[in-house]
């Protein structure tokens, strides 16, 4: 029987929205279990009549936890925010709160969606350029934002969600062959975040539905 208290990530290995969510566990250093759902395997798992109760979009990640079921990455991130101690994940002063959230939200809504998988597979032969087009042009703007908050770290010298949002989608950019040479800013904090051992731990080549070929 399932430990009643531990939370339950429905998660995909490569998917940046489940990644960040696992970034935000490891930071606040929280057990959890995870249910592998394949996006490619039996025409994609999450289509199965049985997920779909879960989540009705038939995306990853969906969170079971307390008794509830969150769907959508920023939103069980702010949960664990708002109910679990460690490290916070958002700054204090409202003026950096808002530079965080706008980081989020750029990345989340204004380049990942335009190269999650249910796109390409509608675009076809030629999901490679529209992918690398979107990020670059999501990329250019990004570098101007964190030119103006970027210390250490995204926003400032602490993590911060905006910091989970930058390194999958800095992932997903080298998957689809992105030079990053224009994205010094970008560059720099990836750079630094990626050897963190909360980000090395919940990277994709590590995950327990990780194929064999690609892990590390």
């Amino acid at each position: 029987m399932r430990a009643a208290l531990k939370p339950v990530l429905y998660s995909y290995f490569r998917s940046s929205c489940s990644w960040r969510v696992r970034i935000a566990f490891a930071l606040k250093g929280i057990e959890y279990e995870q249910e592998a759902v394949n996006l490619i395997k039996d025409g994609g798992q999450q289509q199965s009549e049985k997920y779909k109760a879960l989540n009705p979009m038939q995306q990853v990640p969906a969170l079971c936890i307390d008794g509830i079921t969150i769907s959508q990455s920023l939103a069980i991130i702010q949960y664990l925010e708002d109910t679990r101690p460690g490290p916070h994940l958002l700054p204090q002063d409202p003026k950096m709160r808002a530079q965080v959230r706008m980081i989020c939200d750029h990345i989340a809504s204004g380049i990942q969606p335009l190269q999650n998988l249910s796109v390409l597979q509608k675009i076809g032969a030629e999901k490679v350029e529209w992918a690398q087009h979107f990020i670059v042009r999501g990329f250019q703007a990004l570098e101007v934002i964190l030119l103006q908050t970027a210390g250490r770290y995204c926003v400032g010298d602490e993590i911060s969600m905006a910091d989970i949002c930058l390194v999958p989608q800095v992932y997903n950019a080298e998957r689809f062959k992105v030079d990053l040479t224009p994205f010094p800013t970008i560059k720099r904090l990836n750079e630094t975040l990626i050897v963190m051992e909360a980000f090395q731990a919940s990277h994709p080549s590590r995950q327990p539905d990780t194929p064999a070929d690609l892990q590390v």
